[in-house]
């Protein structure tokens, strides 16, 4: 088993309050060398439209990629963005292909294009997230919105790649490919107090068993994440794919949000002011993105990056309901995607 330096760090025993204030006041942004040169090479940014991932398009572009894909749900804001940043990189090639994080079977469609029309791919940002104010199941999978979109449909992306990115890595002689997903530092916030629901993912989706909290379910979300992600690592192979988890901060002007509501117009206007008064500019927090995939190498793979250093991860995954709750998401998680032949795809990987 490869191992992780997240996971054999002590976990922080500092509250999130202090941890948020030290994160957003005593880190600046680390961009990488003029020299850095990523001429050649293909990108995929999904939620590339706007905010952090549309700052990022413009930081790796920056750099010389010579291809990017702009993974989104709209095609006509895909379009403008391309348009934009066709004329701000005349060099590059930039393409718009649609990506629905609700859906399961457009997560797939977009994989199979990947494997289909991408010679190479060298960088792949998971950027696509979402919080939202009010509770509603996604029309396709009838799964709560936040936990689809953070984490069922990140991670099943994440498994469909993965074995493409090796795959033609390999043939083009540039392994390791990287691929980056971003999580955040919320999760250290998240309570977990559904730690003992069995079964677990249906829990989410039912008010009766977890109640309703916007910023708890978007925390929580990323918790999910890490928990998943602390098992996944260990199927891939570095020398293959580099894989790791990324955390850009609280960042000020994202389009996170989607759909507010007037039942929580007085946490939004809080957390707004709060994001305003101590947020990281977009500019920094996508060159979280830049360090993770391009600056870090194979001691990042399995690792937790936050204020562009190896962190541990969130304190709860290291107890033992924690790693309990690890186990059992794993489980159920294999269960809810075999739809998509994950288990045969993680078990193919180190062959």
């Amino acid at each position: 088993m490869t191992s992780s330096v997240s996971l054999e760090m002590p976990p922080r025993t500092t509250g999130f309050g202090l941890l948020t204030l030290d994160s957003q006041f005593l880190y600046r942004a680390k961009y990488p060398p003029k020299s850095t040169n990523l001429n050649g090479q293909t990108g995929i940014i999904t939620g590339a439209s706007t905010g952090i991932g549309l700052e990022s398009c413009h930081q790796f572009l920056g750099l010389g990629l010579s291809r990017l894909i702009l993974a989104v749900r709209s095609q006509k804001k895909g379009d403008d963005t391309a348009a934009a940043l066709r004329k701000a990189f005349p060099k590059a090639r930039v393409d718009v292909w649609i990506l629905e994080m609700e859906s399961y079977k457009s997560v797939q469609a977009f994989a199979a294009r990947v494997d289909a029309e991408l010679p190479r791919i060298d960088i792949t940002i998971l950027n696509a997230g979402m919080l939202s104010n009010d509770f509603e199941l996604s029309k396709e999978t009838g799964h709560e919105r936040v936990v689809q979109v953070n984490y069922l449909s990140t991670f099943l992306l994440t498994i469909l790649l993965l074995p493409i990115l090796k795959a033609k890595a390999k043939a083009n002689g540039t392994s390791p490919a990287r691929l980056t997903v971003v999580g955040s530092g919320a999760a250290l916030a998240s309570k977990h107090g559904w730690q003992d629901q069995r079964p677990l993912l249906p829990a989410f989706d039912d008010l009766n068993r977890i109640p309703w909290n916007f910023g708890e379910r978007y925390w929580s979300s990323k918790l999910l994440g890490q928990l998943f992600f602390t098992k996944l690592y260990a199927c891939v192979d570095p020398d293959d794919v580099i894989l790791n988890l990324v955390d850009p901060g609280l960042v000020k002007n994202t389009s996170l949000q989607r759909g507010p509501s007037e039942s929580s117009l007085l946490l939004a206007v809080a957390i707004y002011v709060v994001t305003n008064i101590a947020g990281r500019s977009v500019k920094s927090g996508a060159s979280s993105y830049v360090d993770a995939a391009v600056m870090k190498g194979k001691e990042s793979h399995g690792c937790f990056i936050m204020d562009w250093e190896l962190r541990p991860f969130a304190k709860f995954i290291y107890s033992p309901k924690g790693k309990d709750c690890a186990e059992v998401l794993w489980k159920e998680t294999m269960a809810e995607l075999k739809f998509a032949g994950v288990e045969d795809i993680l078990a193919n990987l180190k062959k």
